[in-house]
């Protein structure tokens, strides 16, 4: 029996429309009722993804988790204890912020709980889920936030070819970090060594849970390493076509339509 189900939020556990429709939100229930852990791994933040956490039953419940920062926290949900934290360096995350502004991109810097962006556009803005509170800013550089853990930094653009040459741009500027992709828009910098798989492995291992009786969904590339260390790896039908080959099973349901369900259904309802 698979006993910790890992599952991405935007376009995958959530739809276009921006919410959980009601397929998925009974599926997680009846699989929790089953005794399996349903966990949020997302790239937001822990507080920036509490209205979803409340919508499944989630919330400040004891024996709960959620990744966050695509794997650079893991919270316990009751009390929102946070066990682990892997941030960027302060430098690093500067000299990122600064030179992507400096290339008139949108930037957004993320604290343990808040979110920065600067340069904000009204293209950008319409990208970007309204559950998500945010402070837009005018700095020009991370200054302000000198002394506070920083857990990433990621650029917006709604143009992944000009985002993977602003990558291959910064690159030598900066050390001691990772990218990833999401949403066809965000290129987000991680610390080295940092993905929702390590945070996946890291919480079967303080459950006791083997990582066969795991399964992890997704959709966007920052999902791939959950999925590749998942015992089975799951992508909803919009999940990215560079994707599917490292999928065990895709889904005929997209976000909107329940493919997390889907994946519930078959696999652990079903079983």
């Amino acid at each position: 029996m698979y006993k910790l189900i890992a599952c991405d939020l935007d376009e995958t556990l959530i739809g276009y429309d921006r919410t959980i429709c009601q397929r998925n939100i009974d599926a997680v229930r009846a699989a929790r009722e089953r005794g399996a852990k349903f966990v949020v791994a997302t790239g937001r933040g822990y507080a920036l993804a509490r209205t979803e956490l409340k919508e499944l039953g989630l919330y400040q419940r004891a024996g709960e988790y959620t990744i966050s920062f695509n794997g650079g926290a893991l919270t316990e949900n009751a009390g929102e204890r946070l066990l682990r934290f892997e941030g960027l360096a302060f430098e690093q995350a500067n000299v990122l912020y600064t030179e992507a502004l400096k290339r008139d991109f949108c930037v957004h810097a993320y604290t343990k709980d808040a979110l920065f962006i600067e340069n904000l556009t009204d293209a950008d803005r319409a990208g970007i889920s309204p559950n998500i509170p945010y402070e837009t800013v005018s700095w020009g550089n991370l200054e302000p936030l000198r002394g506070t853990d920083i857990a990433k930094v990621i650029v917006q653009r709604e143009d992944v070819a000009i985002l993977q040459a602003l990558e291959r741009e910064l690159s030598p500027l900066v050390e001691g970090v990772q990218t990833s992709y999401s949403s066809n828009r965000f290129l987000e910098y991680n610390r080295a060594g940092v993905d929702k798989g390590a945070g996946l492995l890291h919480l079967a291992e303080i459950l006791g849970i083997p990582r066969e009786e795991t399964i992890a969904i997704g959709d966007n590339p920052n999902d791939l390493a959950m999925i590749r260390s998942a015992g089975l790896g799951c992508g909803v039908a919009n999940v990215a076509q560079e994707m599917r080959a490292a999928c065990d099973y895709v889904c005929a349901a997209d976000c909107s339509q329940g493919g997390v369900a889907e994946v519930i259904e078959t696999f652990v309802l079903g079983a």
